[in-house]
């Protein structure tokens, strides 16, 4: 499984995916269909531990270290906050610790994710990102 380009290249690439839908209905479509894609996540991964804190909808997190490079795998069981879980996995899984901390995220404002979000979802949104760079800086 390996990642292609930076964590720059891959936060450009969902910004110029974005760009190609201009209906907001049209971008949680992809949404949704990036939650589909996601590999399955193990039941016996589903733990209390793994819960992202601060999620409306539950979102189970992990994450391996191999070679310098931090994998993460993810589910949750809300159809849309499984494609945002996907979608940021998409970007961070396979890249350093380094590389992640050093990310400002700055493409989740791009692509308007944040302003389109119910403020619980949005809340979530943080919830997700805080995590993976909480796991990236262990």
């Amino acid at each position: 499984m390996e990642q292609i380009g930076t964590v720059k290249d891959r936060e450009q690439q969902v910004i110029e995916d974005f760009a190609v839908y201009d209906d907001w209905m049209d971008k949680y479509e992809y949404i949704i269909e990036l939650g589909k894609s996601l590999e399955p996540y193990p039941e016996g991964k589903k733990t209390e531990d793994r819960l992202i804190k601060g999620c409306q909808s539950r979102v189970w997190l992990d994450a391996r270290k191999e070679d310098g490079k931090i994998w993460f795998s993810a589910d949750s069981d809300a159809i849309i906050t499984k494609g945002i879980i996907s979608l940021l996995i998409g970007i961070y899984s396979g890249a350093s610790a380094e590389e992640i901390l050093a990310s400002d995220f700055s493409f989740v404002e791009k692509i308007g994710l944040s302003a389109n979000l119910s403020p619980t979802r949005a809340n979530g949104l943080v919830s997700m990102i805080e995590t993976i760079r909480r796991m990236a800086a262990e």
